[in-house]
């Protein structure tokens, strides 16, 4: 099996590697997407509550928290939705996939044109895969004096949400321009967004006002239920990428060095998330069967995995979900030199210079 492995890696394809899956895998009866996006939904619709009802600075950080990973959840569940993995119907897929989006502020068709479409059929290729995509020790010198400070921050463990929401949520979705065949259907998925904004917002402001708060008080409201979330979902899906794609034993290639081998099973992770934490993570730590196939949803990520791992032995990285070994990535990968095909620091740069 290892030289079946060595082969397909050299030929770049992923036929084999999609051979291996079992059909159980790609078993989605409706009901089950459902659960999964009625459960979050009511959830998330539970802690929305709490924020509006409870007036403690304590119990409000805690519920803005929760909220955050509530967001997270519905946002996988809309993910899988856009890549039609959870349901059969298209037009059911995109309407999980528009509510579900709604919380977390996102654009269905432009997540659709972005994610699916570039990320997944270009994973760490140099050029085309717009998500964490590393600059060369050349593009950093290159760079101002606050170019560096800005890299600096958002290539920091602390700095995802912000990576996030500066280059993937703004530059690639809302402020982006798309090819004609695809600005109208992405700028009505626009018009949803700020409608679903501007109605919760006014309904936030008017209930607080309604109710005897200060202006202050409705716009604190409206920070706390809307924005606050929002920016903590920001920093759990730039931290889920960043796990997924960036790591000194994961290679970024160069166009022509490129294949679907590398960059779909050798490209990514499975990393086992602790008990209980898929309740709202969903699998998508189990990534590199979903880069693999798209199809497979989220509740067969491990099945799917298991099969791979036992065709390609030694082949897939596969390692517990740890807090340090994220933190040691961000301090490991900075800087990408495509020509020896490693990640490299701030320091070893400096001393190159």
């Amino acid at each position: 099996m290892a030289s079946t492995a060595a082969s397909d890696r050299d030929t770049g394809s992923l036929k084999p590697v999609l051979d291996v899956l079992p059909d159980s895998v790609y078993d989605n009866p409706t009901w089950r997407g459902l659960a999964y996006f009625s459960r979050d939904l009511v959830l998330y619709a539970a802690a929305v509550f709490g924020l509006i009802v409870v007036r403690n600075v304590y119990l409000d950080v805690l519920l803005i928290v929760v909220t955050s990973w509530l967001i997270a959840a519905l946002f996988i569940v809309g993910h899988d939705a856009a890549h039609g993995s959870l349901f059969k119907s298209r037009r059911l897929s995109r309407l999980v996939g528009v509510a579900s989006f709604l919380p977390s502020l996102h654009v269905y068709e432009g997540w659709v044109l972005g994610h699916n479409r570039i990320h997944h059929a270009f994973t760490v290729r140099e050029g085309y895969d717009f998500v964490w995509h590393p600059l060369t020790p050349e593009q950093y010198r290159a760079l101002s004096t606050w170019g560096r400070v800005l890299h600096h921050l958002e290539w920091s463990w602390a700095g995802t949400g912000l990576y996030y929401l500066h280059r993937v949520w703004g530059a690639k979705m809302i402020f982006a321009r798309f090819p004609a065949r695809w600005a109208r259907a992405i700028n009505r998925d626009r018009l949803i967004v700020i409608g679903f904004v501007v109605l919760s917002a006014g309904i936030l402001a008017g209930v607080d006002l309604w109710r005897g708060a200060s202006v202050l008080g409705a716009l604190w409201l409206v920070a706390r239920v809307l924005v606050l979330p929002f920016i903590g979902f920001s920093w759990i899906i730039g931290w889920a990428v960043h796990v997924h794609h960036v790591a000194p034993d994961i290679r970024w290639w160069r166009r022509a060095e490129w294949t679907k081998f590398k960059a779909q099973v050798e490209g990514t992770t499975v990393l086992r998330a602790p008990k209980g934490a898929n309740f709202l993570l969903h699998w998508i730590m189990v990534h590199v069967p979903h880069h693999v196939d798209m199809r497979v949803p989220m509740y067969h990520l491990e099945e799917a995995a298991a099969a791979i791992e036992a065709a390609f032995p030694g082949t897939v990285i596969d390692k517990k979900l740890r807090w340090r070994d994220f933190v040691a990535n961000t301090r490991a990968c900075k800087l990408y030199d495509f020509d020896a095909g490693r990640w490299t620091t701030y320091a070893e740069v400096r001393t190159s210079a």
